[in-house]
């Protein structure tokens, strides 16, 4: 796994059919891709099969935050999830945020992460 800014091949579909699973519908292959070209992205791979990814977004120096993890469900529970976290959490600047799907809770907590203020969302309709 190694770290990466920008779209990486095969990382879109990737990103867009997991995302469809969690969120039916949401994402746009064209946004995604230009989201990817702006992100970190850290990808796992098993023989040249692309099983996961941690997309990061980052001003740099204070703080990150976590767009998503995703790790084929095949492949969970086999440390994948936590080596992309662990990278994450080095490459990042001093705090790193992230929402969590209720489901995934445990995984984080697992990893010792404390969980911290509520998070709030505004959904746009894209025009």
């Amino acid at each position: 796994m190694q770290p990466h800014i920008g779209a990486q091949s095969g990382l879109v579909r990737f990103v867009l059919e997991m995302a469809d699973q969690v969120w039916p519908g949401s994402y746009d292959a064209e946004l995604m891709q230009k989201a990817i070209e702006k992100t970190i992205n850290i990808t796992a791979w098993d023989q040249g099969k692309l099983v996961g990814c941690v997309r990061i977004l980052s001003d740099g120096y204070l703080f990150g935050t976590i767009s998503e993890i995703l790790v084929l469900k095949e492949y969970q529970k086999q440390g994948i999830g936590k080596e992309l976290m662990r990278r994450a959490v080095e490459i990042s600047p001093t705090s790193l945020f992230f929402g969590a799907q209720p489901e995934a809770e445990g995984f984080y907590e697992k990893l010792n992460l404390r969980k911290s203020l509520q998070s709030f969302m505004i959904n746009k309709t894209r025009k």
